[in-house]
């Protein structure tokens, strides 16, 4: 899907949504005219360097461990083209479309800031690639995430050179030479500096944090959601989300997360129906609903308070000018360490463990309505004719074995650190691994809370008959209505795998939060 609008690229920082838009759905991109003006100035201090018989590295030099090499002028030229040409050494799975326009946005980003020292005609090619939908093919394996993203990033030099492979606009499979011939692009000749200088960035896993963040922005709701559907389906109560004792201990996260399910469960005529059903049982009354419906606002809010720290993290980044070395704004070319990816890393890998945390809880949840001894009169496993039927037993089978894998990928990578380029870069941040492993971190989150609200729909289904009779609040009856539009009510066992996909494809594009929303008129915050 492309967006209608256009990201004008300036000095200035970018916005985490024009990311989106760009590396998600396809929005065009143009410079503005004092970005050009601060290249071409730039531009101006390494000219002005090429003669010099001083050593400037990048510039008159070799690169990493061989940075002590001086490169006569004639084989300059020869000098930035192999280093593209050798870097891109990526290796294993394409990475995801998107990720390469991240990064691609990201490092014409950098160049816009003036502080790279290329020329105006290799930013506006990068624009050109982007806007022809030109996709650089680029592996899993390669970067360290320490001076930059190395492999990825000389994939796509690789690219704007008329060499490599890439994706066109339709998918498909060319020669980057045929691809930019296409779309009536020139390839470029990269000229001293201009190679280092596309590739010594943390464009690939700030992009990675970019949309990750604004994929748990939409998780986060979702997973209030369903906790707020297990609390009605297994007759808890709302007494625990009240405000004034969220306001005892007033993280943000927490009270927006307590809010957020206070206002799905208002109006319900399911809650706190335990206390009159087990009096008339002669049982004892439940003081307490469990931790994980009672402390939903707890957890979802540290995971809010988590991506609050995250998301002040990559406001800094998207104003940066990541290179090395870099032109100074008056005008000195200095090595630097801005390129290292520890700040980024360490923000990908406290998200990962909010993911898996979220997905943990939410996996009690479900669990809860399949035991008999727990969820308080309705069938085992929801089953139609428990023995006969087994209802979402293998479902939450399902749910635990992506739990039990987040909890892994969980564990960090910035921690880890592989010495590299002859010891010269001999600590580096892992933070390209750490934005992978996250992309498949939240791609089992929204098929955990996929199982979750295909799980309460059922429950619910079974408590009150569906249909008109429905004892939800109002907010669950429109998230009900939305999930049986894909799939059928209670009945005797079916294929479940598609029932699972279906409702996960409803958590991927927000559907159940819009019909929610709609019945509340403000959204979820």
């Amino acid at each position: 899907m492309q967006v209608e609008y256009t990201v004008t690229v300036s000095r200035g920082a970018l916005a985490p949504k024009d990311v989106v838009a760009v590396a998600r759905h396809g929005a065009r991109v143009e410079l503005s005219g004092d970005a050009v003006a601060a290249m071409e100035a730039s531009r101006s201090v390494i000219e002005s360097l090429i003669d010099d018989p001083t050593p400037h590295y990048g510039v008159s030099t070799g690169f990493g461990a061989l940075a002590t090499k001086h490169i006569p002028v004639e084989k300059r030229t020869h000098l930035q083209r192999s280093l593209i040409r050798s870097h891109a050494a990526s290796s294993g799975a394409e990475v995801d479309r998107e990720v390469v326009r991240g990064l691609m946005l990201g490092r014409l980003s950098t160049m816009a800031t003036g502080r790279t020292g290329v020329r105006p005609i290799v930013a506006h090619t990068y624009a050109q690639m982007l806007n022809a939908g030109i996709t650089p093919v680029i592996g899993e394996y390669g970067s360290l995430g320490c001076s930059g993203d190395l492999a990825p990033l000389s994939h796509v030099a690789l690219a704007l050179m008329g060499e490599g492979e890439v994706r066109n606009d339709d998918g498909a499979l060319l020669p980057a030479a045929d691809a930019l011939a296409a779309a009536g692009i020139a390839p470029v000749e990269l000229r001293e500096k201009e190679g280092l200088a596309l590739i010594n960035g943390t464009d690939g896993m700030l992009g990675m944090l970019v949309l990750a963040s604004a994929d748990l922005h939409r998780l986060l709701r979702t997973a209030d959601l369903a906790a707020a559907m297990s609390v009605e389906g297994l007759l808890g109560t709302d007494s625990v989300f009240a405000e004034d004792l969220h306001q005892l201990r007033p993280h943000p996260g927490q009270v927006a997360s307590a809010a957020n399910i206070r206002r799905v469960l208002a109006g319900s005529r399911l809650i706190g129906q335990h206390d009159s059903a087990e009096r008339s049982e002669h049982r004892f009354t439940r003081v307490q609903d469990a931790y994980s419906l009672r402390c939903a606002p707890q957890v979802h809010g540290a995971a809010r308070s988590t991506l609050a720290h995250v998301e002040s993290v990559a406001s800094i980044e998207l104003g940066s000018a990541i290179d090395n070395p870099v032109v100074t704004v008056d005008g000195r070319v200095e090595s630097n360490g801005n390129f290292h990816g520890a700040p980024i890393g360490y923000a990908l890998d406290f998200l990962a463990i909010a993911v898996a945390d979220l997905a943990s809880m939410s996996e009690r949840r479900t669990d809860r309505f399949l035991d008999k001894s727990r969820n308080h009169g309705l069938n085992p496993f929801l089953a139609h004719d428990p023995g006969v039927d087994s209802g979402h037993m293998i479902a939450q089978y399902t749910q635990a074995g992506i739990v039990s894998e987040l909890k892994r990928l969980a564990v960090p990578a910035s921690v880890d650190s592989i010495p590299s380029s002859a010891m010269q870069e001999d600590h580096v941040s892992m933070g390209w691994s750490a934005g992978l492993k996250l992309r498949r971190a939240l791609d089992g989150l929204e098929r955990v809370l996929a199982v979750e609200l295909l799980t309460a729909a059922r429950g619910l289904d079974q408590r009150d008959g569906g249909g008109g009779n429905s004892l939800s609040s109002a907010a669950i009856r429109a998230a009900r209505t939305t999930i049986r539009e894909v799939v059928q009510g209670p009945g005797t066992d079916r294929y479940l795998a598609p029932e699972i996909e279906a409702v996960r494809k409803l958590v991927v594009a927000g559907s159940v939060l819009d019909a929610v929303d709609v019945v509340l008129g403000d959204p979820l915050v």
